[in-house]
């Protein structure tokens, strides 16, 4: 059987910086290829926060163009979500400019421990006392959160912004003066009451980043309004929320809205969030996009994750079996196949492109959930929730990017995947897009094919002679692999792009339903592989295609 993925590789990619949850991916172009490697990348990781500093672009003054006139002043004013669209508009038909973003004294230089001793106290939190089944901490700027961030609720279709001042919070070890003025807010933590207290369903901070997580589950993977260029020599452009409305629920309603408007060098845009906790934690996400620029490379849907490693590529000496937040990019293309790439933490930038038309879906999953195959009580990467994107109509042409960034931190977000339509967004254009986010335990659209459970990988015999001959093995499970009505005879369909595949042995547990498959490669001289490997039976899929690429 033919391939049916097209994917293609870029190595030739210098990073600036390191992969941090709150940071941006910073490149610069190259005058020759350059293959970067992980060691370097150490190198820079100290330096990061002040390459974040220098990079960023200086966001809006509180109040400044992000609000009605009225509701910029202090006064409540009607609402109209529309307003945020034509807001939008406006502001990508007029040049950029970086509007300043000062932070007094003692803000304006916080190290991590001066910052996380920085308190919303529990008495002004928003909503903590009514019945309307969410409550808001709006969050403190400084370390790396210094963009400040506009914040206005809207109760009976009116308008008021939140107003800064230093009594809504305590500050630790910082002695702050009584006349700071209004700084504006970083962000918006998103609270749900709980079991008697109040407790964390989402945050959004830090340029479009946000996160959140399903009942039982920690943090992990984050998200991204948008993301313009990233992994590409020519530099990353990184769009900011500006301002955020949002809506007093009704608990009826069991929803929260949130608007918010969005801003870098070549883009405007207008944003609805819908979060609606649960088994999942659904954000529903409608969002339009407005070019001031020419924008040929840009990230819808944006996600990342860390990864450090796990049986399939060891490669640190560690008391724990595996590291991660993420196993791996699950697809479910246009053309109706299920597709499983584990993730992998090279030496050197890795970029994957699966071209498609009109995803049903894709996500960052965490499906190891053994706690077991982590034995790391602190992380509970078990707990770490999945990521799952169902696009609401169709998305067209484009490819899912899947970037794999080098990493030895276990606060890096090294995991980046995203759609990328095919069609540029020229200047004065515009594009929607809507989609649903699952945060969760497992996606709620799974296939009836076996899944790939366990992917491990190892060198064939001694000496780095033979760091090019390896032996792996996946491990299929799912009930049709138990019925020999529906799988009576299995066959592996396995194929290289380059380098030899030999030694293919499988081992069939109906009982368990589960089949393992153990083979060999032998890449000879070549420096990458990409690998395919499906189950079938009667010349039909009865599993879900993993995908893998090897580079020594």
């Amino acid at each position: 059987m033919q391939n049916p993925i097209r994917e293609k590789a870029f190595f030739a990619i210098d990073m600036q910086g390191a992969s941090l949850p709150w940071a941006l991916h910073a490149y610069r172009s190259l005058k020759a290829p350059y293959m970067f490697k992980r060691r370097d990348l150490l190198k820079l990781a100290a330096t990061s926060a002040a390459a974040l500093t220098a990079n960023v672009h200086p966001v809006l003054v509180p109040g400044a163009r992000a609000q009605t006139p009225a509701a910029s002043e202090g006064r409540p004013a009607p609402f109209d979500p529309g307003a945020i669209v034509d807001l939008a508009r406006n502001l990508a038909k007029r040049p950029w400019r970086a509007p300043p973003a000062p932070l007094p004294d003692p803000f304006g230089n916080l190290n991590y421990d001066l910052y996380t001793g920085i308190k919303s106290r529990p008495e002004n939190l928003i909503w903590a006392n009514e019945n309307v089944g969410f409550a808001l901490e709006p969050l403190h700027r400084g370390f790396i959160y210094s963009a400040p961030m506009a914040i206005s609720i809207i109760e009976n279709g009116v308008e008021r912004k939140l107003s800064y001042a230093p009594d809504l919070f305590e500050f630790g070890k910082l002695s702050v003066p009584g006349n700071v003025g209004d700084i504006g807010f970083s962000g918006v933590r998103v609270l749900l009451p709980r079991d008697g207290g109040l407790n964390e369903l989402a945050i959004f901070q830090g340029a479009s980043f946000f996160r959140a997580r399903a009942q039982g589950q920690n943090f992990g993977a984050v998200a991204r309004g948008l993301s313009i260029r990233t992994a590409d020599p020519r530099g990353e452009e990184t769009p900011f929320f500006r301002a955020m409305w949002i809506e007093k629920p009704t608990l009826a309603g069991n929803a929260l809205i949130i608007h918010a408007l969005l801003e870098s060098e070549s883009v405007a845009g207008a944003y609805r969030f819908t979060l609606r906790p649960g088994d999942a934690t659904i954000i529903d996400t409608e969002c339009t996009i407005f070019a001031r620029a020419n924008i040929d490379h840009y990230g819808i849907a944006t996600m990342a994750g860390t990864y450090v490693f796990s049986p399939l590529d060891r490669r640190r000496d560690d008391i724990r079996p595996a590291a991660h937040e993420v196993q791996g990019l699950q697809m479910f293309n246009g053309k109706d196949e299920w597709l499983w790439r584990p993730v992998s933490n090279r030496e050197t930038l890795q970029v994957s492109a699966f071209v498609d038309t009109n995803p049903h879906g894709f996500g960052f999953l965490q499906r190891e959930r053994n706690p077991n195959l982590y034995l790391d009580d602190t992380q509970r990467w078990d707990m770490r929730p999945s990521l799952w994107i169902e696009p609401i109509g169709d998305w067209g042409a484009g490819e899912v990017t899947l970037v794999e960034i080098p990493s030895e931190s276990e606060v890096n977000d090294n995991m980046v995947a995203y759609w990328r339509p095919k069609q540029p967004l020229l200047a004065g254009g515009e594009a929607t897009f809507a989609y649903r986010q699952f945060w969760c335990w497992q996606p709620p659209n799974r296939p009836a094919l076996a899944q790939a459970t366990m992917s491990r990988s190892g060198r064939m015999g001694g000496g780095p002679q033979n760091i090019r001959r390896r032996r792996f093995l996946v491990e299929f499970n799912g009930d049709i692999l138990g019925d020999p009505q529906r799988s009576p005879e299995i066959q592996t369909n396995i194929n290289a792009t380059t380098g030899a595949i030999s030694s293919v042995r499988t081992f069939l547990d109906r009982e368990r339903k589960s089949l393992r498959v153990i083979f060999d490669m032998d890449a000879g001289s070549d420096v990458l592989s990409e690998l395919r490997l499906l189950l079938e039976s009667n010349g039909k899929p009865i599993s879900e295609t993993w995908l893998y690429r090897w580079t020594p």
